[in-house]
């Protein structure tokens, strides 16, 4: 029998061991920020970059005055400024608390690491569906979720849409939404009284244009009632009030019934002579102007309207153009309006308690642009 040396022994000890003991799983270095643009592909990895600001289109990307918690943007240096060289960063609902722009704008400036999906958000190089956050050198990664996804509202409502983009996220959209409950024209008058309560008095009703509060029961077609206002304006289509576009709660507000006449079937746009009883709404021959506090909620109705409605399942095809001429056709303008006044007002407290409301007590879907106003950019960049 051939005997071992000593060395000899040790060296094939080790060789079934491994070199100097047993293999182990080593956790890949994050990826920069220019290795995360060149990989789009759809794959999972964590990206470690400086934060330099929110993006809120596909080459825009404001470092102040930010509108919500929905995205930021890194890049591997703190002082870049070309959208080029970022990634823009999709932060879910349960990590907005602790690292959305609006809530934290001291992340600015701040080195972190990103876990998600490599993939296009706003049209742009992205990271999606984000799983961790962590400041750079952190261990183990922070992953806060101190904030709980809306009842209904979180990823796992849009999961088939998360990581699209474009028109491939708006038909995704669609599959989702258009699972609803269908009111009656009747039933409508109960939903407004549920939906746009008063939240400083419960036996009143918030008038869309107006910002009044008048009573539930004040409801009809008298002078100083309140009726049921379609945003998007039923002639666009000639949909009337049948079931469906007609008496989708998502885009139905309570509105004083002179004001109602007066915004009539106009198209959306700036401009115009004071109206009367509205204070701060406009109009003029061919458009409308909402008050400031009522703008982005105007045009998040328009949008959820557009997406809902694609001619897919017997109802008319909506779509949104930059006119403000549509007549009868199953058009409504206008969407570069529109794209700058839901971006100057985000969704307040009132308008996501609404889109809950509607999905808890009435039609069990959701107005995508609520929860996600970031998807606008995406959709119509």
């Amino acid at each position: 029998m051939a005997r071992w040396s000593p060395l000899a022994l040790v060296v094939a000890l080790l060789a079934v061991v491994g070199l100097y003991g047993p293999t182990t799983a080593v956790a890949a270095a994050p990826l920069t920020v220019a290795q995360a643009i060149s990989q789009q592909n759809g794959s999972a990895a964590t990206v470690r970059g400086y934060v330099v600001g929110q993006p809120t289109a596909t080459t825009t990307v404001i470092r102040s005055g930010y509108p919500n918690d929905y995205a930021l943007a890194l890049a591997d240096a703190a002082s870049t400024t070309s959208t080029s060289n970022m990634v823009y960063v999709q932060i879910p609902s349960s990590f907005r608390s602790a690292w959305g722009m609006k809530s934290n704008p001291s992340l600015l400036g701040k080195q972190i690491d990103v876990t998600g999906s490599l993939g296009a958000y706003f049209s742009h190089a992205g990271l999606t569906s984000s799983t961790a956050f962590a400041f750079a050198g952190t261990t183990p990664p922070i992953t806060t979720t101190t904030t709980s996804p809306p009842p209904g509202g979180g990823d796992d409502y849009y999961a088939a849409a998360n990581g699209k983009t474009g028109a491939a996220l708006k038909s995704a959209l669609n599959g989702i939404i258009r699972n609803q409950t269908k009111l009656s024209y009747d039933q409508v008058w109960d939903a407004l009284t549920a939906t746009d309560q008063d939240p400083a008095n419960a036996n009143n009703v918030k008038l869309l244009y107006s910002g009044i509060s008048l009573p539930k029961t004040s409801n009809g077609g008298g002078g100083d009632q309140w009726n049921r206002e379609h945003v998007w304006a039923k002639s666009h289509g000639d949909f009337g009030t049948a079931t469906g576009p007609g008496t989708d709660v998502h885009h139905l507000r309570p509105e004083d019934v002179s004001v109602n006449a007066a915004r009539g079937n106009l198209d959306f746009d700036n401009g115009g002579s004071p109206v009367n009883q509205a204070p701060g709404s406009l109009a003029d021959g061919d458009s409308f102007e909402p008050r400031d506090a009522v703008k982005g909620d105007v045009a998040r109705m328009i949008f959820y309207m557009a997406v809902r409605y694609e001619g897919n399942d017997g109802y008319v095809n909506l779509e949104i153009n930059n006119s403000v001429s549509n007549g009868s056709q199953p058009y409504i303008g206008k969407l570069s309006v529109l794209k700058q006044w839901s971006q100057q007002d985000p969704p307040d407290a009132f308008e996501r308690n609404r889109n809950q409301v509607i999905f808890d007590r009435f039609q069990h879907n959701r107005n995508p642009f609520i929860d996600h106003p970031e998807w606008v950019a995406s959709i119509w960049p």
